[in-house]
């Protein structure tokens, strides 16, 4: 894009924790398409006999706020103070979600409800890790005028009472038609700052925000523009910006992070934050968890780099959590702590059995190499025999140099025997690669008869060259 300069963002870590911990402060009103996620877990140990379907012994079941409500739930995770104004269905699931709304703390809800109408349901069904099916109730027309109207005078009152107006649409009608250029219009008038977190590339129903939120196939659909590398996604960022009269464009570019795009003097200013993904295990709730750093950043009084470099930070531990997690303050405090990549690859038994089973269900081998065999020379030959490494360690060397080892790349994990030996460890893990110590001969292999049980193998690295 012309006239575009590409700007680092530069805070200090410790002027960024600072402004984590104001992200407390902020007061901020969201209106949106709120919906109720269900999630059915259990077991699939036989296909039906009536179709070639699994069938799923369902073993528990959790609700949660979805959507723009999900959007709450971070708001409230982070302390802010909260305002959520949205239409429910006269249902059950309506008045679930209500009750779930309601529970959050710190938040005033305003769900009004519309007869006739079918709340918006997401029920996934999940078997070993994996969402085998997802079955859908929805609405998707317009909300009645009359409830619009209505909406719209409580949002108009609510937004004097905080900082920053937050629309989550999720296409299910409670931003159709105008409504979103009159809730711009009260919150303006107001002096309140807009934020926008836009689905499909209908950006248009927008113009004037303060701050629009796409991600890339957003992008790409609102502006027709190739958004493959970082340069092209700023160029497509300038031209939505100035289509629409946003005041700023931020990208989310994925696990590979943010992309602002702002209004500056003389030419846009442009940065690109990363994630910092440590282990990407799921990418739903990123984009809410985004949303919610930046909103309550904003309301805080943080400048737009800042909140921009915070938001992509939560993005990144969102994409670490499995299913649809919240982000908290003291997660971004230790995103920003120094050596925190390490830090995470520490892990006691029950922490490394959890993690190890993520891998397994994401199709990674699972490798072990044990004490004596963690020398940093090797670490690249047991790396090659698989997707991720573990490290077992003796307690004692665990607690001295486990911090020091999970310093190499090479290593995932670095995970204390709790025991004289490893074998409790690896049948634990079950890894499907054992690393043999060159300094042993094959058939003394710790643990290496453990591994036919499960199938796996056991690979001896060569020995390290004697010092000249």
């Amino acid at each position: 894009m012309p006239g575009t300069q590409a700007v680092a963002g530069g805070s200090a870590p410790s002027d960024l924790v600072e402004a984590v911990r104001q992200l407390r402060r902020g007061a901020v009103l969201v209106v949106g398409d709120a919906m109720l996620d269900r999630y059915v877990y259990g077991r699939v140990e036989r296909v039906s006999p009536e179709a070639p379907v699994p069938v799923l012994a369902v073993e528990r079941e959790v609700a949660l706020p979805g959507g723009a409500g999900n959007v709450v739930r971070n708001l409230t995770a982070l302390g802010a103070a909260t305002a959520f104004v949205s239409v429910v269905g006269d249902d059950q699931p309506g008045s679930d979600l209500t009750g779930l709304i309601g529970g959050q703390p710190g938040v005033e809800p305003w769900l009004l409800v519309q007869g006739g109408r079918a709340t918006t349901t997401k029920t996934r069904f999940i078997a070993a890790g994996q969402q085998i099916l997802r079955a859908d109730h929805e609405v998707v027309e317009p909300i009645h005028q009359r409830l619009a109207d209505r909406m719209i005078r409580i949002a108009t009152d609510a937004v004097a009472a905080t900082k920053v107006l937050l629309l989550s649409d999720y296409g299910k009608g409670v931003l159709a038609g105008d409504i979103a250029q009159r809730l711009i219009a009260a919150a303006q008038a107001a002096g309140r700052r807009v934020v926008v977190d836009p689905k499909g590339g209908d950006c248009a129903r927008f113009a004037g925000a303060d701050l629009i939120m796409p991600d890339l196939a957003e992008l790409a659909a609102a502006t027709g523009m190739a958004v493959r590398s970082p340069a092209e996604i700023a160029a497509a960022a300038g031209a939505l910006r100035l289509a629409h009269g946003f005041g700023a464009v931020l990208v989310l570019r994925g696990e590979q992070g943010v992309t602002l795009v702002a209004e500056a003097a003389e030419a846009d200013l442009v940065q690109h934050h990363g994630a910092d993904v440590v282990e990407l295990v799921d990418p739903a709730g990123a984009g809410d968890a985004l949303l919610a750093v930046v909103a309550t950043g904003l309301a805080a009084g943080l400048a737009l780099p800042v909140v921009a470099r915070l938001g992509a930070l939560a993005a990144g531990v969102a994409y670490g959590k499995a299913g649809i997690a919240v982000v908290r303050e003291d997660e971004l405090v230790e995103m920003l702590t120094p050596g925190r990549v390490a830090l995470r690859k520490l892990a006691g038994r029950a922490q490394a059995a959890e993690r190890v089973e993520r891998w397994r269900q994401a199709g990674w081998r699972v490798g072990f190499l044990a004490g004596a065999a963690a020398r940093p020379g090797l670490l690249a030959q047991a790396r090659g025999w698989c997707d991720r490494l573990v490290v077992g360690l003796p307690d004692a060397d665990a607690a001295a140099s486990g911090p020091v080892l999970a310093e190499a790349p090479e290593i995932d994990l670095v995970v204390p025997f709790g025991a004289p030996t490893p074998l409790e460890l690896i049948r634990l893990l079950r890894p499907d690669v054992l690393v043999q110590d060159p300094g042993h001969a094959p058939e003394t292999v710790a643990g290496g008869e453990l591994l036919q049980e499960w199938g796996g193998t056991v690979r001896r690295v060569r020995a390290e060259p004697e010092p000249a």
